[in-house]
């Protein structure tokens, strides 16, 4: 089955008259990067799939030479699904007094905890340290990658010079999005309004009516903080000073692919909303929102990040 955006997801359920579940699911779409991702529907708890390594070798030969068998090395990943979620519960008194659409209420509130939560690990999961979450894009691109582009050699960080940010678009086929903070997002609508600096700094708004930035014609997407209220993309990474950790006061880009064979999410099905009813051993109903999730980066060049970017103004 092709990958299918949350949004397009909300409109399936809504035509099978799941109006919860969709109403659940166009909530987590207004997360601008979990709206942006395709989640591709696998059978079982993993996902396997091909990524190319290595092309094989080709020549010119001359009248009756032979040429060098060659092939080409393909890697195989597998990408396994984690489990997501929460359980709420409204006490029967609040119900009894304020009406059911406290629960409602209460209900958008946990999917937005859950929608942030997610993003958080897309960009910062690291299974090393927290087994249950999946890799995001900074473990997937770490110092040392051939994908990382670097601002500069400065411990603190450079500032971000659009140079570099061309250099990291053209490292990824058929770009669709960058990921930044809102921080460094202001420093381009201050960037837009110097003609010297960038006149390529453009709105527009999208299915969810929501005003989206662009650099280039490429969407920029900007992260919830997490459910403590920090920024996903604060500057606080390790930038890369000759290929070796520097100070942790730099924040980075993702240029960031997405699409089938591309940068995609994963997932067993649609998110669940199950209405478990009133508890036994407390005066309460609870509402479970779970999700099986995962990612899969098919292509090599899919995605790239623009790393140690300092928080100064922006440069040409």
């Amino acid at each position: 089955m092709p990958a299918l955006t949350l949004i397009e997801a909300a409109k399936l359920a809504a035509a099978e008259g799941k109006q919860l579940r969709a109403g659940v699911i166009e909530m987590f779409a207004r997360s601008p990067i979990l709206g942006a991702i395709p989640w591709r529907t696998i059978t079982g708890n993993a996902y396997q799939y091909n990524r190319e390594g290595t092309l094989p070798s080709v020549a010119f030969r001359g009248v009756n030479e032979a040429y060098t068998g060659s092939v080409g090395v393909i890697n195989q990943l597998v990408e396994s699904l984690r489990i997501c979620g929460g359980d709420l519960d409204v006490d029967t008194f609040i119900l009894q007094t304020q009406g059911e659409g406290v629960r409602a209420t209460h209900e958008a509130m946990k999917v937005k905890a859950l929608a942030a939560e997610l993003v958080r690990v897309i960009i910062k999961g690291d299974s090393t340290s927290q087994p249950r979450e999946f890799d995001g894009w900074q473990a997937r691109i770490p110092i040392g990658s051939s994908q990382l582009i670097t601002a500069g050699t400065t411990d603190a960080g450079d500032a971000l010079s659009l140079a570099k940010l061309d250099e990291a678009i053209d490292a990824v086929v058929t770009p669709s999005a960058l990921i930044m903070s809102k921080a460094l997002r202001r420093r381009f609508s201050a960037a837009g309004r110097t003609t010297t600096v960038s006149g390529y700094v453009t709105y527009e708004i999208n299915a969810l009516g929501q005003r989206v930035t662009q650099y280039n014609g490429i969407p920029i997407l900007v992260p919830y903080p997490d459910n403590g209220g920090t920024e996903p993309l604060a500057f606080d990474e390790q930038g890369d000073v000759g290929g070796t950790p520097g100070g942790s006061s730099s924040t980075s880009i993702y240029v960031v692919s997405f699409g089938d064979g591309l940068v995609t999410g994963l997932q067993s099905g649609p998110i669940q909303v199950r209405d478990l009813g009133e508890l036994e051993t407390i005066p309460a109903k609870r509402t479970r929102v779970e999700w099986f999730a995962g990612m899969a980066i098919e292509h090599g060049r899919a995605i790239a990040r623009l790393g140690g970017i300092s928080n100064a103004a922006i440069v040409a």
